[in-house]
């Protein structure tokens, strides 16, 4: 039995995953898209800085996405990949958990990160509600408000002086590492508040979040913590094909998203991890038109070699 080639596999179905695939069946590509149904922003009620859609539900985005690219023919298959192998003259192919497999001339990754969160009671918990990561995401939802920035990572201090912005009532809980003195007096400049000690618990009561418990029994009241966390990006279909990633395992790239194993591309989060989902998705639909553009030098040179072998038989 002959597999079906598609022109693209592209694997994750969330804002970027989608945009790409919409772009390409507009093109009259054939695209099949592989998803294990666990975007990035599930937790989040809604998302925000999406033009015509402020405040939508995450969940109905992708919802009305689907059927979008169902209507020009694009396949969903709701299956993770497991395994990925092939290069891009011979084609690809890509095998669920199932054990489907699925063929294709091009692969578009947007796989997206894991958030890593810290392990305190509460936080997986409050996740996407009350601990927050994104202060254009959350920021004017929670303006005004009592609230803190998780320290002790990196950019902490820059992310606590940004989120300033959306209120004048904020607190730098330092986790128990050391505010160097230059970054206290921005923080103090700022009327950033700071508190030294070491955080153990994030505190919900039901659907409240009503503060943060730190290691000496005091309570720190805030209705909000942001938090930059650190991302791992799913990259392991890159590796699995042979491509170059960093200590970080980020894909290495150019400028149009084109991973080192020719007819691989990456797109969304999986570039840039704190991109919103209006950015995610602008970048596949570019991705998309690359990738539409190198099938047709790809169909060229196969138009060409059929010509000139049927001018030889006619000579």
């Amino acid at each position: 039995m002959t597999r079906e080639l598609f022109d693209t596999a592209i694997v994750g179905g969330g804002a970027a995953g989608l945009s790409a695939a919409l772009v390409l069946a507009r093109s009259r590509r054939s695209v099949v898209i592989l998803d294990g149904g666990a975007p990035r922003n599930a937790p989040a009620a809604h998302m925000h800085g999406f033009l015509s859609r402020d405040g939508f539900p995450p969940s109905r985005l992708l919802e009305i996405g689907r059927e979008e690219i169902a209507s020009y023919g694009a396949r969903l298959v709701p299956q993770p990949v497991a395994a990925a192998s092939g290069d891009a003259e011979a084609g690809f192919v890509l095998t669920t958990v199932e054990g489907e497999e699925i063929a294709a001339r091009r692969i578009i990754l947007a796989t997206g990160v894991e958030d890593v969160l810290p392990a305190i009671p509460g936080a997986r918990e409050a996740w996407g509600r009350f601990l927050l990561h994104c202060p254009y995401c959350h920021g004017y939802e929670v303006r005004d408000r009592p609230l803190a920035v998780f320290g002790g990572v990196p950019g902490a201090v820059k992310h606590a002086l940004l989120l300033r912005q959306w209120s004048s009532d904020l607190t730098y809980l330092a986790n128990g590492s050391l505010v160097e003195e230059a970054d206290a007096q921005l923080l103090r400049a700022r009327g950033i508040r700071i508190h030294e000690g070491r955080i153990v618990q994030l505190l919900l009561d039901g659907e409240r979040f009503v503060g943060v418990r730190l290691e000496s029994g005091e309570a720190v009241p805030v209705e909000a913590v942001f938090l930059r966390p650190e991302s791992r990006p799913r990259t392991e279909l890159v590796a699995a094909l042979g491509g170059t990633v960093d200590a970080a395992g980020f894909a290495q790239l150019d400028a149009s998203g084109r991973t080192s194993v020719p007819g691989v591309w990456v797109t969304g989060n999986l570039v840039d991890p704190r991109a919103q989902v209006i950015t995610a998705a602008g970048h596949a639909n570019a991705v998309a038109m690359d990738v539409n553009a190198d099938l047709v030098e790809d169909d060229l040179r196969g138009e060409l070699l059929a010509s000139r072998r049927a001018e030889s038989r006619t000579a």
